[in-house]
């Protein structure tokens, strides 16, 4: 079994993913490029990062029987795939607990500045001239937009924080816990002190939030993306930062990734920036639970087996 993964990996991360797959597998880790060109026609089970998985990619693919992803699958052309008998599937929910610690660590990390805090102190800056602002959570609303397994796990944290919780999903058949109140979208990005985005990129969502829902937010609203960065238009996001029309901003996701080096977001001061590890709590590009269901999938499939959280039928 060639197991195929095509991303941008460190020593480190290679080495960890590496060891979580059985020993008799051939597990082949590289960049995107000439390399993955030349293990991509006899490999059987594609895990794709930063590259389209399109009709070009596939067609040099001769026993690819298997497309694997992540939580997320908007680099993967799904129609394509199931025209050439090539099942895909990712890895929904798997990563929930992961990113909404994150989130929650996003939110707790803004509202009480430690960002802030740890650098003057590391500063050896008199104590007695500390100047700052803080906020307690409870009683502030946070406006989840998308009700998924990720968000449903930010909406239950929130909770045990005493905080109000809204939630807006695209699909109505979307049931929520009793705590959590269903409502539109600019009611509530217009009513929420905290905006936390939790749904899939897609066409319906490619920059879903943009100047116009920047606009209806609060001047205090802190807004919160894990999810993708293409769902946020993010010159409107820079723009709102930087007019004061929301408070801040917690980033796990960019429209481009790697964050480019020049971007305005690297020097905002209301701004907190991760490099899209919320759902890789083990380290930088793993995350255990996450590859441990991988290999259950391309056991199943291997076996004959359909695979969970499949994107297709066969």
């Amino acid at each position: 079994m060639k197991i195929l993964i095509v991303g941008y990996f460190s020593k480190t991360s290679k080495s960890n993913i590496a060891r979580s797959f059985p020993q008799d597998w051939n597990v082949v880790i590289v960049p995107p490029g000439k390399e993955m060109l030349d293990h991509i026609e006899d490999c059987q089970v594609l895990i794709p990062e930063h590259i389209k998985v399109d009709h070009s990619l596939l067609s040099n693919a001769k026993k690819l029987k298997l497309v694997q992803t992540g939580a997320g699958f908007d680099n993967v052309d799904v129609p394509a795939c199931t025209q050439r008998g090539i099942w895909v599937a990712n890895a929904g929910g798997v990563n929930a607990q992961a990113v909404a610690e994150h989130v929650m660590a996003l939110i707790l990390s803004y509202y009480k500045n430690i960002p802030f805090l740890d650098t003057f102190m590391k500063n050896k800056m008199d104590e007695n001239q500390l100047d700052y602002t803080g906020s307690e959570l409870k009683g502030k609303t946070i406006g989840i937009i998308g009700l998924g397994a990720i968000g449903k796990k930010v909406a239950t944290f929130c909770r045990v924080f005493d905080m109000n919780v809204l939630a807006y999903a695209r699909n109505a058949t979307v049931q929520s816990d009793g705590f959590v109140k269903m409502t539109d979208f600019d009611t509530l990005v217009s009513t929420s002190d905290i905006v936390s985005v939790h749904v899939p990129l897609n066409q319906q969502t490619k920059q879903l939030i943009n100047k116009a829902a920047f606009k209806k937010m609060k001047n205090t609203t802190l807004f919160i993306n894990t999810a993708r960065g293409g769902i946020v238009n993010e010159r409107d996001l820079i723009d709102a930062l930087k007019n004061g029309d929301i408070s801040g901003a917690c980033l796990d996701v960019f429209e481009s990734e790697p964050l480019p080096i020049d971007s305005e977001l690297r020097n905002l001061g209301n701004v907190i920036l991760t490099p899209h590890t919320a759902g890789m709590p083990d380290g930088r590009k793993f995350h255990k639970t996450r590859y441990d269901f991988f290999i259950k999938n391309i056991r199943r499939v291997e076996n004959g087996e359909e695979p969970e959280s499949k994107l297709n039928q066969l």
